[in-house]
């Protein structure tokens, strides 16, 4: 690496953070010197506007996550951040359909699925985290344990074809990181 890079990925919450931080930072550790998270969902919206300034004002890369949650579309939700944080940059956003939970599911092949006890899907676009909840096998004594578990069996190629915002991350953020 040439120069120092520096990469802020703002997240919702902790699982978010733990997705990116199992998945996509190993992916992104070569073309970056220094990368972390920040939790928005909890902080004042000046101070995460002044935050994205911040990180824009050092030249650094930032990626803004958020859930589509009940937004029509993606534009629609990347309209509503924008009128909510000053100085964020739309190409700098990436919407996860529907929530983070159907980028865990979607990493899953059918061995994993087996191994976990879950029965295989499709496709994981419109899943929500109720829906991934009622799916956590009862040998599980937490939701964050079943998580890390899909991490653990976690194929970004097979999530690629189960679900097209994280095939869309991988394409604008990740291209052919190992």
């Amino acid at each position: 690496m040439s120069s120092y890079k520096r990469l802020f990925v703002l997240v919702e919450g902790n699982d978010d953070e733990r997705f990116f931080n199992a998945v996509i930072q190993p992916m992104l550790q070569e073309r970056y010197s220094f990368i972390t998270t920040y939790k928005y969902a909890s902080v004042k919206k000046k101070k995460v506007s002044n935050f994205i300034r911040s990180i824009r004002d050092m030249q650094a890369d930032y990626i803004f996550l958020a859930d589509i949650n009940n937004s029509p579309c993606v534009t629609n939700k990347k309209e509503k951040l924008q009128g909510k944080y000053e100085n964020i940059d739309t190409n700098k956003i990436v919407i996860v359909i529907k929530e983070i939970e159907s980028w865990y599911l979607a990493g899953l092949g059918k061995e994993a699925c087996r191994r976990l006890g879950l029965s295989p899907v499709r496709t994981t676009e419109n899943m929500t985290k109720e829906q991934f909840n009622a799916r956590i096998p009862t040998r599980f004594t937490s939701r964050i344990d079943f998580m890390i578990e899909i991490l653990s069996a976690f194929s970004a190629e097979e999530a690629k074809r189960k679900n097209h915002s994280f095939a869309y991350f991988m394409r604008k953020h990740v291209g052919d990181a190992p």
